[in-house]
């Protein structure tokens, strides 16, 4: 009895810290699965020294060398390196009236400087006309240095229909269901071969056999021979 009190003692010590584990990586594997994709993000910043690795084009002026929907990988640098022909992106919000608030992808077509600061004029590709305003130096985000066709239709597309943030959250609940489903699963799995295991190692109990004493044995015998 002691034995078994203490098997079911010691059970339940090691049980304890299962539950805490199992909730721990759920938490942990949620949290990545959220912002996993802005750990990446980051990591491309930084290996490409610039705050917009990515870009996505969103409009047909730089055709046919870039089409509306590629992604574009973008490089750092000094604005000394950068040359006439390099394609750069910059930020063009503020620098002339209508200016769109998306980084613009264009040529540069020339490059000068003034007043100790650079700056470059641009064109798309697909454009008769150089853009509105010269591109200073502190602007330019970097330089394009690869692309990946068309990729980035899918965020244009819900961008534009208002369902990114939406579309985002239903692809994740899933995910997340899945891992507790999972973990959770494991963790019943384990304790049913813990309660399977443990009922095989019970003693198993035979019934008794009933003791004859050899005294009225042999006393059964003689009458059976007297008879």
């Amino acid at each position: 009895m002691i034995r078994k009190n203490l098997k079911k003692k010691i059970s339940r010590e090691d049980k304890e810290p299962i539950p805490k584990k199992k909730i721990a990586i759920a938490i942990f594997l949620i949290t990545f699965a959220f912002f996993g994709s802005y750990l990446i993000y980051f990591i491309l910043q930084i290996a490409f020294n610039t705050p917009t690795p990515l870009v996505v084009v969103v409009s047909e002026s730089m055709e046919p060398t870039y089409n509306k929907g590629d992604i574009l990988f973008v490089q750092g640098k000094d604005p000394e390196d950068i040359k006439v022909g390099d394609v750069i992106v910059y930020d063009a919000e503020g620098l002339w009236e209508g200016a769109p608030e998306d980084p613009i992808v264009h040529r540069v077509i020339d490059k000068y400087e003034e007043d100790g600061k650079i700056y470059f004029e641009t064109r798309g590709d697909a454009n008769n006309l150089k853009d509105e305003e010269p591109v200073p130096q502190n602007r330019v985000l970097g330089v394009v240095v690869g692309h990946i066709p068309y990729l980035g239709w899918v965020k244009i597309i819900l961008t534009d229909l208002g369902l990114l943030i939406p579309v985002i959250i239903i692809l994740s609940v899933p995910l997340v269901v899945s891992i507790l489903w999972d973990l959770f699963k494991e963790e019943a799995e384990e304790e049913r071969e813990k309660s399977i295991k443990q009922e095989s190692t019970k003693p198993i109990q035979l019934p008794r056999k009933k003791f004859i004493p050899k005294i009225e044995q042999e006393e059964q015998e003689e009458d059976d021979f007297d008879f």
